[in-house]
């Protein structure tokens, strides 16, 4: 097999031979040495060249597999329930939880695929990365370093989030190989735990490296004339508060709520990420709230994803919700700026269906509204901090009503919520409809049902993926559910 350089739009995009990807394994294609041995030492001898290459990772992350639909409004909404219209020709079986088809397999197959040849590519530019430093210019190494383990850890996080079982029903189970070279060896199959704990070694060193370096944490001002501004937009990046994010996100799953809290709590008390103004939405120069995402992915797909799949002229292959089930996921209140501005009306027969107008380009031509697709925002954090505050007896009530005041929800809530994680989940389907959170946080609570759903969850073991069968009969992996 051998790695290909297709150099695109100035970013080198590492990526596997595509005719193998379709019926390769991960073991398969990660225990082979790259041949072009030369086209790497062409590319890895500058600074210019990890840049291209970093780069690189992030474009193979917007693909249709994963994060440019399957793994935000596409397969995983359908699994959380977030719609009540949806190609359902292809997305029906899946809606029932059933993995057997052909299409869910695909889906499945395309999240295992997509995900390790970005972690390949990762793990590339890593490997060259060693006694380079000469290369690259002040705090360049650092913050390069810093975003390809963090790319690491996050991609393989998510894999452990669809492949393994949730921490609280058995965190000895085995789940996913946590790699982390291009090389002959095999990577074992490692527990939830340890591939947890992978995680958050990479993220601590990631942590580490970027704090002392990313102008989003020292507070150095960056302008094109600097290195041609490769630091600014540091929200498409995994900067220092992406990765503190992460790790809050990763102390949930794991309940280490203490680690969790603090990370989320150091996001949050940066100041650097601000609410979305009403004004912003109501004119859609913000539809993807720019202003509160920690990390978004680079995406000049957008329209394209609005035209394709929220369309109300395009109804066949578009996903919706309709009106009486949209107010009740917003319990009524009609002040709601995301139930007033992130929706459009469908058209003639489909009149009663809503649209989301979260990935509609912005009307504004500022380059910091435009093509940004949200991956994780100040909202997570606010909502993270509330259950760990409820979780250790504090009163979380004031972070709760950050929230509900930022959307503009005119009803102070004068107490938590008896039913506190009942409203925790319909918070997440209201804040992040289209985004991919909310399956993974019925998961992570391990609840019987999904709301939308009669299926037993856990009974049907429906929270986890079955691993690939080219990866069970390559590697002989142990069950993962």
């Amino acid at each position: 097999m051998n790695i290909i350089h297709n150099i695109k739009g100035g970013a080198a995009v590492v990526a596997l031979a595509m005719a193998t990807l379709a019926t390769t394994s991960c073991n398969e294609w990660l225990d082979v040495q790259p041949k072009s041995q030369v086209e790497d030492s062409d590319l890895f001898s500058s600074e210019q060249g990890f840049k291209e290459a970093l780069a690189g990772v992030y474009s193979s992350m917007v693909d249709d597999n994963t994060y440019q639909k399957d793994l935000t409004f596409g397969a995983v909404a359908i699994l959380g329930q977030e719609w009540t219209s949806y190609p359902s020709s292809t997305y029906g079986k899946l809606a029932e939880y059933d993995y057997t088809t052909s299409f869910s397999q695909g889906v499945i197959n395309g999240i295992w695929t997509k995900n390790y040849n970005s972690i390949v590519n990762a793990n590339n530019l890593i490997a060259h990365l060693d006694g380079k430093q000469s290369l690259f210019t002040a705090g360049n190494y650092e913050i390069i370093k810093g975003e390809a383990l963090a790319l690491r850890a996050f991609l393989h996080f998510d894999l452990l989030r669809c492949f393994g079982v949730s921490y609280t029903q058995n965190a000895d189970m085995p789940a996913i190989p946590y790699c982390t070279a291009m090389s002959y060896k095999v990577f074992p199959q490692l527990t939830v735990k340890q591939v947890a704990e992978s995680v958050m070694k990479d993220l601590t060193e990631a942590a580490a490296l970027l704090k002392g370096a990313d102008p989003i944490v020292t507070g150095r001002t960056i302008t094109e004339l600097d290195d041609n501004g490769y630091l600014m937009n540091r929200q498409v990046h995994l900067n220092y508060y992406a990765v503190r994010a992460l790790m809050a996100r990763v102390g949930m799953w794991t309940g280490n709520y203490g680690e969790a809290l603090a990370a989320a709590s150091e996001v949050i008390d940066s100041g650097k990420f601000t609410w979305t103004a009403g004004a912003d939405m109501i004119n859609k120069k913000d539809n993807s709230y720019a202003n509160e995402q920690i990390f978004a992915l680079n995406n000049i797909n957008l329209n394209k994803i609005a035209d394709n799949y929220f369309n109300p002229e395009y109804v066949t292959n578009s996903f919706s919700v309709d009106e009486k089930t949209l107010l009740s996921y917003y319990d009524n209140e009609t002040s709601d700026y995301r139930y007033l501005y992130q929706f459009v009306n469908g058209l003639n027969d489909y009149a009663d269906q809503r649209y989301s107008l979260k990935y509609e380009e912005s009307t504004d031509t500022d380059p910091y509204y435009t093509d940004k697709m949200p991956v994780i925002r100040l909202s997570e954090m606010i909502l993270i901090k509330a259950e760990c505050e409820y979780r250790n007896g504090t009163n979380a009530l004031a972070t709760i009503n950050t929230l509900r005041k930022a959307r503009n929800i005119v009803t102070e809530m004068n107490e938590v919520p008896a039913d506190f994680y009942g409203w925790l989940v319909r918070e997440y389907r209201r804040e992040f409809l289209g985004e991919g959170q909310l399956f993974f946080l019925n998961k992570r609570l391990n609840n019987q049902n999904i709301l939308g759903s009669d299926v037993d969850m856990p009974a049907a073991k429906a929270y986890t993926f079955p691993l690939p069968i080219s990866e069970t009969d390559a590697a002989q992996r142990q069950p993962n559910r």
